[in-house]
């Protein structure tokens, strides 16, 4: 655990980024309690703003006196101090989950319902508030970069087991029927270690996992950093294990960890990968790109079959 800052006041972060920084830097020297608080802190920012100790506690499933104990260890005098860092951001940031849920069930108290259907309801207002959210943290040049690596990359190895596999398996689905040279690095046979080992610089590594991260998606992630290949991380936070080693971070905050946690969000994202990519490889093109189905594939190649047929006849 490192140990307790000391000197002015004027070394510690004044702003949100700078405690998220700082933060992500001492996560891993920090004790279990500790990396727990922290990750509630950066994935609900708003409510450590507006809530009060005993309420913030409560919700990270911590005590009181750990929070001011957190806070001292990062530099501060207490807990309220690193609160007042929180407040300042809430000034100009756009609402967080939490509060996107809140509005939203608000907004649809009138249809509460109860049984299977009220699931169906949390879930529905859960994946409104998380797709609002996409819209705020992912930015257009993280985008357009992607897309970029994507299109240049020699082979596409991607890694997302678990709940992240269906992820994983739908990017490589579109990406396939974008021509691109794709490998999933799936754990059936055993093989997935050794098949990322043939990485290389010209490649791309898409790397997938949320908490807890499956253990083999992490060792891939080390496996690429020591052969060169970019990794392009899918995952939570900042302090996720995917996120020190990535040279292009996507993180899709969760908050709470519970069996209803949703793939909307990066169901969504992966899909808008495919799409920048797809609009690279179709210059020129006005209308939105496209992404052909295996369907629509195959019956374009039947109809050349048939028209080589045709011309060949005629010979």
């Amino acid at each position: 655990m490192p140990t307790k800052r000391s000197g002015p006041a004027a070394t510690i972060p004044k702003n949100y980024e700078g405690i998220v920084n700082l933060i992500t830097r001492e996560y891993p020297n920090l004790s279990t309690g500790f990396q727990q608080i922290a990750r509630f802190l950066t994935q609900n920012p708003n409510v450590v703003a507006l809530e009060s100790i005993n309420a913030v506690a409560a919700k990270c499933q911590t005590h009181p006196s750990s929070l001011v104990r957190f806070a001292q260890n990062l530099g501060y005098s207490g807990f309220k101090q690193l609160q007042s860092v929180f407040q300042t951001r809430l000034a100009t940031a756009a609402p967080g989950f939490r509060e996107r849920i809140s509005a939203l069930e608000s907004e649809l108290s009138r249809n509460k319902d109860h049984g299977s259907l009220g699931y169906l309801r949390d879930l529905v207002v859960r994946d409104m508030a998380a797709l609002q959210d996409l819209l705020e943290v992912i930015s257009e040049k993280t985008l357009a970069d992607t897309a970029k690596l994507l299109v240049q990359a020699e082979t596409i190895y991607i890694a997302g087991q678990l709940r992240s596999e269906p992820i994983a398996s739908l990017l490589r689905y579109l990406l396939t029927m974008l021509r691109r040279r794709v490998v999933l690095l799936d754990p059936a046979g055993g093989l997935a270690q050794e098949m990322a080992t043939t990485m290389t610089d010209r490649d791309v590594l898409i790397a997938i996992a949320f908490r807890h991260y499956a253990k083999e998606v992490v060792v891939i992630s080390e496996v690429a950093v020591t052969n060169g290949t970019h990794i392009i991380a899918i995952t939570d936070s900042q302090l996720s294990p995917l996120a020190k080693d990535a040279r292009t971070l996507f993180t899709i905050p969760e908050d709470e960890y519970l069996f209803s946690r949703s793939l909307a969000a990066p169901m969504c994202l992966v899909q808008c990968i495919a799409m920048a990519t797809a609009a690279l490889l179709q210059p020129g093109q006005d209308s939105t790109p496209r992404i052909p189905t295996v369907t629509e594939m195959a019956r374009n190649r039947t109809v050349a079959q048939t028209r080589q047929q045709r011309r060949s006849s005629k010979r």
